[in-house]
């Protein structure tokens, strides 16, 4: 028997392909669950559909209206929903003086006013016994620079999902977060190409690589699975990273410019 035989799950933020997202669904339905996936762009979400099965719903996060969709497609096709988990996010990188108005409350309705609704839209119909998972980010606890509207939504709902774990732990609803720290997805596709940029952040891991979107969603089927007896944390998946620190903004663009010296010297050799 697999992990989830006879679940449904639902997936938000699914809609990017090969994303995070996508690694998750693919890996709930491969421990037997029927999933939803859910995001804002139609093509790859039902091209994943004709790979693992489930169903695929075009859902804004922050729209109330596609979210009692994306939970009645569900009931209605599966007849219950077991997990939930919301991988949604915006990777807006900008110093803190740069930052917008317009791009704080782009990220705000994104990262924390959106993740709210979907998890009350969630909870009106969740079985008892149910798992709620939010993905976060290392972030949320160490620095990086330029990165502060991101960090504070993080971190925002973290403590959103401690006050879900403990309103609803009386139903047998568990809900946790998963902290990545950086990790090879299409987000972090131009800086992932970078080999300069990859050294940079590996110095930082305890255990020598960044992550993938494998190890996040091994993690993912686990909070998912009724062997989990743990709510209201936040879960470290990132090779020990939180242990350190991210680097510099500098130490990066040193990295950077020292690998292209050295490109440099090897092809005038």
């Amino acid at each position: 028997m697999s992990q989830l035989d006879g679940k449904v799950a639902i997936v938000i933020g699914a809609a990017g392909r090969d994303n995070m997202g996508q690694a998750i669904a693919r890996a709930f339905a491969g421990a037997g669950a029927r999933v939803v996936v859910a995001g804002r762009s139609e093509a790859p979400l039902e091209e994943l559909v004709r790979e693992i099965g489930g169903a695929a719903v075009v859902c804004d996060i922050g729209d109330e209206a596609d979210l009692a969709r994306l939970a009645a497609t569900a009931l209605d096709r599966f007849g219950g929903i077991d997990v939930a988990l919301n991988a949604t996010g915006w990777g807006l990188l900008k110093p803190f003086l740069e930052t917008s108005k317009d791009e704080i409350e782009r990220i705000v309705a994104l990262q924390f006013t959106g993740a709210i609704l979907f998890y009350q839209a969630i909870l009106r119909v969740m079985r008892d016994g149910g798992s709620l998972i939010q993905i976060s980010s290392a972030t949320a606890s160490i620095m990086l620079e330029d990165h502060a509207a991101y960090m504070g939504t993080k971190a925002g709902c973290d403590h959103v999902i401690r006050c879900i774990a403990n309103e609803f732990g009386y139903r047998g609803i568990r809900a946790n977060s998963i902290a990545p720290g950086f990790t090879t997805t299409p987000m972090t596709e131009r800086a992932s190409r970078n080999p300069a940029i990859i050294e940079a952040f590996v110095k930082e891991y305890p255990l020598g690589r960044v992550g993938t979107s494998e190890d996040i969603a091994a993690a993912a089927l686990w909070l998912a699975s009724d062997e989990c007896f743990m709510t209201g944390q936040v879960l470290q998946v990132n090779g020990g990273l939180t242990l350190r620190r991210n680097p510099r903004n500098a130490e990066i663009a040193a990295s950077v410019k020292a690998a292209r010296t050295a490109a440099a010297a090897g092809g005038a050799g």
